[in-house]
């Protein structure tokens, strides 16, 4: 008979066990592409064997999924971090070294252009990426209104949807400018990038 504490346990290690899998995934997609990484090199990057792998995931579509919601969950995590902060718009300006580095890291931002390029191909990935797309410009539409509306700032519909948009394509156009342009020099994009997130959070 499963004790009590087995049963609080088992949930605990099986999520671990996804987590490993989504770990090594991400290693092997950023290095062979969705398309090129196959099951038997994601179990050996992940150290378990594919059959254990079908345990946690039923399919290397399902891993790709499992990708795109961690992402998502990801960035809704920062958002909320952002709403607990005093004043969100400078932290935004504050914080853009960290945000920049992060995006630039040379193994994680290959994975979202991986998703980029499979929702071209994949109507159900693009499906997923637009809902999760969605609720984080929502949330980040609702958090610039609310600082801009503090300082007694514009917040017309037109004006912040344009602003919101460019802000987005900041971030999500990092990964394609480390592909370019690899040997970017940090301390000047970084700068930039305050300039321009204070004209558009805070003009």
């Amino acid at each position: 008979m499963t004790t009590p504490a087995k049963r609080r346990t088992d949930p605990e290690r099986a999520q671990n066990r996804r987590n490993q899998v989504l770990e090594a995934a991400a290693v092997c997609f950023a290095r062979s592409g969705f398309h090129g990484a196959s099951m038997s090199e994601i179990s050996k990057q992940a150290g378990m064997s594919a059959g254990h792998i079908y345990n946690y995931f039923d399919s290397k579509d399902a891993i790709i999924m499992a990708i795109v919601e961690r992402e998502s969950e990801y960035v809704t995590g920062l958002l909320r971090d952002l709403q607990t902060r005093d004043d969100p718009l400078q932290a935004m300006i504050d914080d853009a070294r960290h945000h920049i580095d992060e995006s630039l890291d040379p193994q994680p931002w290959h994975v979202p252009l991986e998703m980029y390029a499979e929702a071209s191909r994949n109507p159900v990935i693009a499906a997923k990426l637009r809902v999760h797309e969605e609720s984080s410009r929502t949330q980040l539409r609702e958090l610039v209104k609310q600082g801009r509306e503090r300082r007694n700032l514009p917040v017309d519909d037109v004006m912040l949807d344009g602003r919101i948009d460019t802000i987005i394509s900041y971030f999500q156009g990092l990964q394609i400018r480390a592909l370019h342009r690899p040997d970017m020099n940090r301390e000047s994009l970084v700068d930039a990038f305050r300039v321009s997130m204070t004209a558009l959070l805070l003009t």
